[in-house]
């Protein structure tokens, strides 16, 4: 991974057998584990962090050998430095999860074995219950989105689709023409760890789409994106945060009315009419039954009458 700007390059923090061991894994990661950018990225700057913190200690670039036998105060000193500088719980956990798999890669190719990493705690993360926005008022958004150019009938389907279908925006903004399924009217949707699966079209959603795409100046092929900005390339997620920002402040949302908020909304409505967990995990292409179940600790009973009344698949 490239090093970040002002920040000391890992030559300069590592002898070359460690260096090479960072590389290695980090490598094994992406072809092995197919981790998206995003997660490299945030490996790369943990480990980065963790052996700059060494760095400092031993006054000297950190080898195998030092990692191998740092202490247990090694690593609380590493997170307590963390919380001084303000860091969260949650950006200590992830720095910690980030220490405990390179460390489990490096013991599990005979490289080399720290016992002492497995006796820390992981910081106390706080609960968060996912924050859906009521269906009517998903409905009166999208009906904002009229009247205008072709880009407000692309980020009209946009929306739509991610709360018709459950969809994170990055996979909803990963869609290629060629993904679309035209007589099933299914999307082939590729998730984390590019785990694919089909995922139903909602005939509102269908038309949305149609609607876009029968306006938008740019010429099809298979393997066009699906969302394009006005440049023709594939539509930047800072657009979208840009556009919900927009309609937040227009019809006063609160912050929590997100691209996310669409899925979480999308998932909790769906519970609310009857579905059950299972299916529910299916379509929104979670690895963990668990991480789905977030959603039936929100309080659904005045959302479940507004779904009935307004969500089309409730009918």
């Amino acid at each position: 991974m490239a090093g970040h700007p002002g920040v000391t390059p890992l030559e300069g923090l590592c002898q070359p057998d460690l260096l090479q061991a960072v590389s290695t894994w980090l490598s094994a990661l992406a072809s092995e584990r197919r981790a998206s950018r995003h997660t490299l990225r945030a490996y790369d700057s943990d480990i980065r962090q963790f052996l700059g913190y060494m760095n400092a200690h031993l006054g000297e670039p950190v080898g195998l050998k030092d990692i191998s036998g740092a202490a247990l105060r090694d690593f609380r000193g590493y997170l307590s430095k963390k919380a001084l500088k303000g860091n969260s719980n949650t950006t200590r956990a992830r720095a910690l999860s980030s220490l405990r798999t390179f460390f489990k890669w490096l013991d599990f190719n005979g490289v080399l074995h720290n016992a002492e990493l497995k006796l820390m705690t992981t910081p106390k993360i706080p609960h968060k219950v996912p924050r859906p926005i009521e269906a009517p008022r998903i409905f009166e958004m999208l009906d904002t989105l009229e009247g205008g150019d072709w880009t407000e009938l692309r980020d009209k389907a946009l929306f739509g689709l991610l709360y018709g279908s459950g969809l994170r925006i990055s996979e909803g903004l990963s869609l290629n023409i060629r993904d679309i399924d035209q007589a099933t009217d299914q999307i082939r949707i590729t998730g984390k760890g590019n785990k694919q699966r089909e995922v139903p079209l909602l005939p509102q959603s269908v038309k949305l789409i149609r609607d876009y795409r029968a306006a938008c100046p740019e010429v099809e092929t298979d393997d066009r994106p699906l969302f394009i900005g006005v440049r023709g390339d594939r539509l930047n997620p800072g657009m979208v945060q840009k556009r919900m920002r927009y309609l937040r402040i227009r019809m006063g949302l609160g912050e929590n009315a997100t691209p996310h908020a669409l899925r979480h909304s999308y998932a909790t409505h769906l519970l609310g009419e009857g579905l059950n967990l299972r299916e529910v995990q299916e379509l929104l292409g979670h690895a963990s039954l668990t991480t789905t179940q977030r959603y039936t600790e929100v309080d659904y009973t005045q959302l479940l009458e507004t779904f009935k009344k307004a969500h089309p698949r409730a009918h």
